[in-house]
C-alpha cells in the first residue's frame, strides 16, 4: 500500500496560507487594509471584526480610510484600533477614520525584519511538525503490516520532498517580505 501524501500536502498548503495571512498584517510604511483585518471591537455586546462593519480603503500610499456602515460604531472602532497592535493613532472626523502611515525608521525596519524571520521560523516548524506526523503515520502503517519496507522508504521520501518544497516556499515568501520592508 502506497502512502497518500495528499492530506500532508493540504496541511502544508494551509500552513503557508496562514503564514502569508500573518505576514500581511505587518505594516510596511505603506497603507495596507490587511493591518486592520484582525481588529475586533464590541458591537451590541459581541466581538465583531472591524472589516465586517466598515468599508476599508487605501486612499493614497500612506493613508487608509475606514468608513463605518453604522456611524454609532465609530468611537468603538477608534478605541479598538488604539488598543490593537496596529501601532498607528487613528484620526476621526466624526464619520471617517483615517490611519496615516508614518515612514519607517531604520531601527523599526530591522525590528520588523526580525519579526518576519521569527514568523518564518514558526512556519518552518509547523511544516516540520506536519512531516513528523506523516512519518509517524507511515511507521505505524509499516508496523501494522499495511506496507512494505520499500513502500515505507518511498513514503518517507515523498514526505521529505514535500517538506523541502514547502520550506523553500516559506523562505521565498520571507525573503520577499524582508526586501519589501527594507526598500521602503
Amino acid at each position: 500500500m502506497k502512502f497518500n501524501t495528499k492530506e500532508t500536502e493540504e496541511k502544508m498548503t494551509k500552513s503557508v496560507s496562514v503564514y502569508e495571512s500573518n505576514l500581511s498584517t505587518i505594516r510596511a510604511s505603506q497603507a495596507n487594509a490587511a493591518v486592520v483585518s484582525k481588529v475586533m471591537f464590541e458591537y451590541y455586546g459581541a466581538a465583531t471584526k472591524l472589516v465586517d462593519m466598515a468599508s476599508v480603503a487605501v486612499t493614497d500610499p500612506k493613508t487608509l480610510t475606514i468608513t463605518p456602515y453604522d456611524r454609532s460604531t465609530l468611537k468603538a472602532m477608534v478605541k479598538a484600533i488604539l488598543t490593537s497592535d496596529v501601532g498607528i493613532t487613528p484620526q476621526d472626523d466624526g464619520s471617517v477614520i483615517r490611519l496615516i502611515f508614518p515612514p519607517l525608521t531604520e531601527e523599526h525596519r530591522r525590528g520588523l525584519g526580525k519579526q518576519i524571520q521569527k514568523m518564518g521560523e514558526e512556519a518552518r516548524v509547523a511544516i516540520r511538525n506536519i512531516r513528523r506526523d506523516a512519518n509517524d503515520d507511515i511507521k505505524k502503517q509499516k508496523k501494522d503490516g499495511l506496507m512494505t519496507e520499500d513502500e515505507q522508504k518511498a513514503g518517507e521520501k515523498a514526505v521529505q520532498d514535500l517538506t523541502d518544497r514547502y520550506i523553500k516556499m516559506i523562505d521565498g515568501i520571507t525573503s520577499k517580505k524582508e526586501k519589501e520592508i527594507m526598500q521602503i
